[in-house]
């Protein structure tokens, strides 16, 4: 057997409309307004502390501390809100259904925290499509280390070495390449159009075209 693992924020599902409702949360509390907007999705897929610092530095108040101090804020926001605005990629969960199908074993590998990514895909409906879910907290190390990844591969009772990565970033793509599996990136989240200069071993237009990207690069005996 072989498993398919998926990043969340950014290749499963396009969560930027609540990660950045809930940064302006923390922005409104300091009284700064709603600092970011609708083209700040790639920043609000690089996480809660990337927003707050990018907010900050924008309105020329960035401060360490600050950041410290409101990313639990930002945190207990997003978890009071956390699928209003998020939507699955068009054909994920076909793609996975048709992956699974076929013998393929679906886990999460996502730097979200493990609560909040559970929560999450419980509010989306599909849990129950992945046999694992492992979150930037579930470990000591997080992605780029290939420890998580490892993990959400030995959770599904398969070989770590036979899986592959589907990401959106350099992080997964750098994770890939620690742990010596294939990646795949996706052109259609925030920063597409930096996927192809990563160099991976496939990039992924279309989820209707995964099945045979896997298949091409983990066949099955």
């Amino acid at each position: 057997m072989a498993a398919v693992i998926f990043d969340l924020d950014g290749t499963l599902a396009d969560t930027s409309g609540d990660l950045l409702a809930a940064a302006n949360h923390c922005f409104r509390d300091m009284g700064l307004g709603d600092v970011l907007g609708p083209d700040d999705a790639g920043v609000a897929l690089r996480g809660g502390r990337m927003m707050l610092r990018t907010g900050l530095t924008r309105v020329e108040q960035m401060d360490d501390a600050l950041v410290d101090k409101y990313y639990p804020i930002l945190l207990e926001a997003y978890a009071a809100d956390i699928s209003s605005l998020t939507t699955l990629y068009p054909g994920a969960m076909q793609a996975i259904a048709a992956l699974s199908d076929q013998g393929y074993a679906i886990g999460i590998c996502t730097n979200k925290p493990e609560g909040l990514a559970e929560q999450l895909m419980q509010d989306l409906g599909v849990r129950d499509a992945f046999g694992s879910l492992v979150g930037a907290d579930t470990l000591s190390v997080r992605k780029p280390d290939p420890e998580p990844l490892f993990e959400a591969t030995r959770r599904l009772g398969i070989d770590p070495q036979t899986c592959i990565l589907v990401g959106d970033s350099d992080t997964d793509r750098n994770t890939a390449r620690a742990a010596g599996v294939p990646s795949v990136l996706v052109t259609f989240g925030p920063s597409g159009d930096d996927m192809a200069a990563l160099e991976p071993e496939a990039l992924l237009d279309d989820y209707a075209a995964l099945p045979s990207v896997v298949a091409a690069l983990r066949p099955l005996a």
